[in-house]
Parts: structure tokens; C-alpha cells; sequence
């Protein structure tokens, strides 16, 4: 029964706690958005980006153009 004296505190101490976590994500706003990062997957562009066609575009060691895909085109598909 001494036991009881220690845990009943301590159980109330971390109930105060995990409510104070849970309030600040909350006000942080971790619960905003729970479907939008679901759908990015769903809405994923997996095709490769777009062929260059510039004969000035920069060449890598081997003498490819960089693999030959447009990086800026896929930039701006996610948003940058």
C-alpha cells in the first residue's frame, strides 16, 4: 500500500505532462494537414524529367549531358 503514495503522484505528474505535450502540438500546428501528405504520394510524378535540347548545356566526364535531364523542369514540378 506504500506504493500507492509514490505512483498516484507520479501518475498525476505525468498526465500533466503528456496533456502539456499534446497542447503544444496543437498550437504548433502538428495537426493541421493529416491527409495532404497522403495525397502527395497518390499524386507522385514518377515519369523522367524532359530531354535537353540545348547543345550549350554543361557535359559531365564522360561526355553526356548530365544524363541528359532537365533538373530545373523538375524543380519547378515540386514546387521550387
Amino acid at each position: 500500500m506504500d506504493i500507492l503514495y509514490l505512483l498516484v503522484p507520479l501518475s498525476v505528474v505525468l498526465v500533466f505532462l503528456i496533456g502539456g505535450v499534446f497542447w503544444w502540438a496543437l498550437r504548433s500546428g502538428q495537426f493541421d494537414d493529416l491527409e495532404g501528405p497522403g495525397f502527395k504520394v497518390l499524386l507522385d510524378d514518377d515519369s523522367p524529367g524532359k530531354r535537353i535540347s540545348d547543345p550549350d548545356a554543361p557535359t559531365s566526364a564522360e561526355g553526356e549531358r548530365d544524363g541528359g535531364f532537365d533538373l530545373r523542369q523538375k524543380k519547378n514540378d515540386l514546387g521550387g
